[in-house]
């Protein structure tokens, strides 16, 4: 038996239904785990930077050969028309479309060729998101957008059409190997299937047949293009989340209807929405695969083979769903952002060496709502594949940082796997800095399970850990390390308000670790932008509290973006939780909250409340960083000691730190003993 054969055979041993092959139309699948599209976060693999679009295909080249069987990477915005002088906006805006770039088919066929070379299929999803600004009726399909779009004609209906079958034969000739039709999160074509937003009275509204017409037209012009040569299948939303659209009943309806047509090989069946609750994108306020029975329901009820994606966050919940009949394969994403060998070690049952997802969506809220690069929580190596592994420094160096939180944590992992001898001193009794007190909240366990992956990884890397050991200047100097790195946290931060500083008004970190317990009815003054108040919030409603939030800013939690936010405010609507925005705290007593509003500077007296709790951020701790910078060389500051920011920050810049520290790798050696630049 050969090593490709005993790697098999402990595949079908751990995980029998997760390794088992299966052919979707004529795409043959070698397990039961696709990726859905999410890499235009991590590159643009459509602009014209070839660095960016070689760092994706490095990305989801990396997976192909950890083991995913199907990778659907390639998002093909499908071309969209205007009037002259119009300007879009919103997602999906562009003018051109994917398709029509005229190096789609050389982009494309390097990334078929790179996976089909790895092992995977790649297909690609056509999408008309939001369709901006069309739809089939001029109806709001949200109430957190009143941006009214145009009506589209039949004559435009038409030429959308025509524009699915060119781009599908782009598609075929670029070698993908199929095509998924995006019918759902707010596309143009899931408009025209719902009846919220589909009140036309011609033959493409009405009836399911009349609201489906268009999807059926857009299937078939494909079909015309590509034959059966080609996987061809819709991603549908199991059920709508706003009233008016159709239930768990009526997408079961519209995917018998539309598997009835002959056009599809597969449904993707999944829940959620752009900006609701749930997200697509479903945040760590849910349980893993929550939403899997629904697509059981939907799998009884069809032929066709059903894909599910929808927070599968291990082999074990992947597994579950199989083997429970809930799906034939299953989408798995943010998973595999964490860890790209997570199929790797489950195929040698080595899961619990599997990096966790915490769900905190900063892999997508980083780059479509602030802007930034795009960075992984918990795995700083994910989007940096094309530089090649993590690789042994040439001069390896003695480490000594100070705190253990999520910076100095990371960065003790990180120096000892390059073979840096690492010291950690902690001044606490145990490690997870503020990420430790944070995972108390509700909803927040994954935190709590990725500090102990970390903790067995430093207990492996054999990083010498003390705790309860506070750093002075003068210990640090005599401990002589070749370098010091400093991550010593931030401490609460309380406002220069009259009152803040008094006995009475607590702060959140106190009520999170218990050494604080505030009354019935509690004020939460909150000047943090990002989840801190809203997790102290649903902490203490969840327990019974009567809770009001105090904002100075417009609306809660300027920085948690659309992807993340719906979860926690529909929690803490649920929980009967009040906001108050645009008030400015300006004064505390033991009987009475003073604000003002920050526009109008009309004040205001709040009472009947019991305790004033703080969500205020932190202040840097760095004053052992300035004093040793003035008396040794090689000390670095890092994480919330510089400025307190979030998990993903301090992740972040404990690699760049890290990768300073490796200086010139040792050359990789090979089995053949070759170096891997040979």
């Amino acid at each position: 038996m050969n090593h490709d054969q005993q790697l098999e055979g402990r595949l079908q041993n751990a995980f029998p239904h997760l390794f088992s092959p299966i052919m979707l139309g004529p795409m043959q699948l070698r397990n039961r785990v696709m990726m859905p599209p999410h890499n235009s976060a991590i590159g643009n693999l459509w602009g014209t930077d070839e660095d960016e679009a070689t760092r994706t295909i490095a990305y989801l080249e990396s997976r192909a050969k950890a083991g995913v069987a199907w990778i659907g990477g390639v998002t093909g915005r499908i071309r969209n028309q205007f009037i002259p002088g119009f300007e879009p906006s919103g997602i999906s805006a562009e003018t051109k479309g994917y398709f029509r770039l005229p190096y789609f088919v050389d982009r494309v066929q390097r990334v078929t060729d790179t996976l089909h070379a790895a092992g995977a299929v790649v297909t690609c999803q056509m999408t008309m998101i939001g369709g901006f600004p069309h739809a089939p009726s001029a109806r709001l399909s949200s109430p957190v957008s009143n941006q009214l779009p145009h009506v589209l004609t039949i004559r435009e209906i038409s030429w959308f059409v025509q524009e699915y079958g060119f781009s599908a034969g782009q598609a075929q000739r670029a070698g993908l190997d199929g095509i998924e039709l995006h019918v759902n999160h707010d596309d143009l074509l899931e408009w025209f299937l719902s009846p919220l937003t589909n009140h036309r009275q011609d033959a493409y509204g009405g009836s399911l047949e009349n609201r489906a017409r268009f999807v059926v037209e857009a299937l078939t012009a494909i079909r015309d293009a590509v034959g059966t040569s080609m996987a061809v299948g819709i991603r549908l939303n199991l059920k709508e989340e706003v009233p008016g659209g159709y239930d768990a009943a009526g997408g079961i309806e519209t995917a018998q209807y539309l598997e009835s047509k002959g056009l599809i090989d597969f449904i993707h069946a999944v829940v959620g929405t752009p900006w609701g609750n749930p997200s697509y994108i479903q945040p760590h306020f849910f349980d893993a695969g929550q939403w899997s029975e629904l697509a059981g329901d939907l799998r009884r009820a069809v032929s066709l083979p059903v894909v599910h994606t929808g927070l599968i966050n291990s082999p074990e919940i992947a597994e579950r769903i199989l083997a429970s009949g809930h799906a034939d394969v299953v989408g798995m994403a943010r998973a595999h952002i964490a860890d790209g060998q997570l199929l790797v070690k489950a195929a040698e049952g080595r899961t619990g060496e599997i990096r966790p997802c915490v769900g905190g969506n900063e892999c997508i809220n980083r780059r479509y709502v602030d802007g930034l690069p795009f960075g992984c929580a918990v795995n700083p190596h994910t989007s940096n594949e094309v530089e090649g592994p993590w690789l042994r420094s040439a001069n390896p160096k003695r480490l000594l940082v100070i705190g253990g939180g999520p910076a100095g944590m990371e960065l003790a992992g990180l120096a000892a796997e390059s073979g840096h001898s690492v010291d950690l001193w902690e001044a606490q009794d145990e490690l997870g800095g503020q990420l430790r007190i944070a995972s108390a909240a509700p909803r927040h366990e994954r935190f709590g399970r990725y500090l102990q992956w970390q903790q067995n990884r430093l207990a492996d890397l054999d990083v010498k850990i003390r705790l309860n050991q506070a750093a002075t200047v003068e210990d640090v100097l005599a401990d002589g390390a070749d370098v010091v790195a400093v991550a010593t946290g931030a401490s609460a931060r309380r406002p220069s308000v009259p009152g803040a500083q008094d006995g009475h008004v607590l702060e959140i970190r106190d009520v999170l670790t218990g050494r604080a317990t505030p009354g019935e009815r509690v004020i939460i003054v909150a000047q943090d932008d990002h989840m801190p108040p809203l997790a102290l919030a649903d902490h203490l409603s969840s327990r019974g509290h009567q809770v009001r939030v105090i904002y100075a800013t417009n609306g809660p939690a300027q920085l948690l973006g659309r992807y993340i936010v719906g979860g926690i405010l529909g929690r803490l609507s649920a929980q009967k939780v009040q906001f108050r925005f645009m008030e400015e705290v300006t004064a505390i007593t033991a009987g009475t909250v003073t604000t003002r509003n920050v526009y109008s500077g009309l004040e205001d007296q709040l009472d009947g409340f019991d305790s004033v709790v703080l969500a205020c951020g932190g202040v840097s701790e760095s004053a052992l960083f300035e004093t040793l910078n003035e008396r040794r060389e090689n000390v670095h500051l890092l994480g919330d000691a510089f400025a307190p920011r979030r998990l993903v920050f301090a992740t972040r810049q404990a690699y760049a730190l890290a990768k300073i520290l490796q200086g010139p790798p040792v050359p990789e050696i090979l089995a053949t003993g070759r170096t891997a630049s040979e």
